[in-house]
């Protein structure tokens, strides 16, 4: 398994609008794609220096490859929406996680 890791500030001038478009629109539509089997939006519980909200979106892959054709076909023009409506006012970096082990509590 794979993790699609999306840390991204925004500013807060456009907080509102874009946390609308991410969970109405930009996360259903990435996984509309078929190569991810879920996400999951958190909130970053860090003041940043530099102002606004961060939030990481983990998007969860079954392979390497439903993500090499995730940004082959599909990558290019779901960013480029972001940019339109937000651009300087969103930073965002992406990080790639493999899930090595997972470990529950015995209580739950």
């Amino acid at each position: 398994m794979i993790i699609y890791n999306v840390t991204i500030n925004i500013d807060e001038t456009v907080h509102h609008q874009w946390l609308d478009w991410m969970k109405n629109k930009h996360i259903q539509d990435v996984l509309a794609t078929g190569l991810f089997t879920n996400a999951r939006m958190v909130k970053v519980l860090v003041e940043e220096e530099m102002g606004g909200t961060t939030y990481s979106i983990q998007y969860f892959c079954p392979t390497r490859e439903n993500l090499d054709l995730y940004y082959k076909e599909h990558a290019p023009r779901l960013r480029q929406e972001g940019f339109e409506l937000f651009g300087d006012k969103m930073l965002s970096f992406r990080t790639e996680l493999e899930v090595m082990n997972e470990f529950f509590s015995e209580s739950n």
